[in-house]
């Protein structure tokens, strides 16, 4: 029997679950073993909602698939040895693999900014956003949130918790002389008027220095806040971050064409974890997983390699609340009411297919 083993049920092993389960050339010999902590998928993408509180944890949760050739492990993976092909759980149990897919996910990023892992609150995992849940609905009237980071996750929680409590008083830092500063004008215009007229304080040029106990500290000046949320940057797992292999400067595993390692085909890295031309996200992870499952069955049945397409991202959206939303598609900016109903009609297919 050959083994696969999946570190991780996240976007790329959905898809690599997918297509592999499917495939009707997928060879009876062949044994695959998900690990992960959950046993469910969550998507991700959707954090920022639950951490609002506009959904509840059962929206974001996709059942693993159901198999003959699929066996599904929970536990949390404390070491990996190539040179033996064992994956390390928490336990002391050991597992062995013929061909191994790392796609362990990221945490965030604090930059060294000093008090920021301590005091501050996180969308990075399914267990940290329910408890920014619990902060953030307990927050009295008129309480001041500080969310840290204006990207794509930080733009989305601020939007969501200006619906989802009225009552609080919104800060929201960027570093930018403008928010979402590396898309065109019209977009970031749009969505910077979003907040100013919907009550968020936007503080651009922002440089945080330092967090203590409900204070941050912008250029130094102190900033009291009753919640503050950190969605300025990711990492790639802390795993994988100490692993013996050559990464990029922002520690991501550096891979072949044929996304595995360098010095050994047998280990492959999908999503945050692996050294792409792009910035990390769910759909970069599923077009990799694409592009795995068919090397993978290849070499299953020992044909050549196939000659791999460059992967080329469709576009990125994003949400302004319920109502509203932001995104580009084909080169072109879309603001407004579509780019929110695509969003969510690609949230329903994406959940349907699984």
């Amino acid at each position: 029997m050959k083994h696969l083993v999946l570190l991780g049920g996240g976007y790329g092993g959905m898809r690599l679950m997918k297509r592999l389960l499917n495939a009707s050339e997928l060879p009876s010999d062949v044994q695959i073993t998900l690990i992960d902590k959950l046993p469910y998928h969550c998507l991700k993408t959707e954090y920022y909602a639950l951490a609002a509180g506009t959904i509840s944890d059962h929206h974001i949760r996709v059942p693993f698939p159901e198999h003959p050739q699929l066996r599904v492990k929970y536990g949390e993976v404390t070491g990996l040895d190539f040179a033996g092909k064992q994956i390390h759980l928490l336990d002391d149990e050991t597992v062995t693999y013929d061909e191994l897919v790392i796609g362990l996910g990221c945490e965030d990023k604090y930059h060294n900014v000093p008090g920021a892992p301590e005091y501050t609150l996180s969308i990075q995992s399914v267990d940290k956003s329910r408890e920014t849940y619990q902060v953030l609905n307990n927050l009295p009237h008129n309480a001041v949130v500080g969310v840290v980071g204006a990207g794509l996750s930080g733009v989305e929680l601020a939007s969501e918790l200006r619906e989802s409590r009225s009552d609080l008083n919104i800060k929201l830092f960027d570093r930018g002389p403008i928010i979402l500063n590396g898309f065109k004008p019209r977009l970031s215009n749009y969505v910077q008027n979003w907040f100013i007229q919907h009550g968020v304080e936007v503080i651009n040029n922002s440089n945080i220095t330092r967090v203590e106990q409900n204070v941050l500290y912008n250029h130094d000046t102190a900033i009291e806040c009753d919640a503050i949320v950190w969605t300025a940057g990711i990492q790639p797992n802390k795993l994988v971050r100490e692993l013996d292999v050559e990464k990029d400067a922002q520690g991501r595993v550096k891979v072949t064409k044929y996304h595995h390692l360098p010095n050994d085909e047998n280990v492959y890295v999908v999503g945050d974890c692996a050294s792409m031309p792009f910035s990390p996200s769910a759909q970069l992870a599923e077009e990799q997983a694409e592009q795995i499952s068919d090397i993978l069955l290849k070499k299953w049945r020992n044909e050549p390699m196939p000659e791999l397409e460059e992967i080329k991202l469709k576009g990125v959206m994003g949400s302004l609340g319920k109502k509203s939303g932001f995104g580009t598609m084909g080169g072109a900016s879309l603001i407004g009411r579509v780019p929110r109903l695509l969003k969510s009609g690609i949230l329903w297919l994406y959940k349907y297919q699984n």
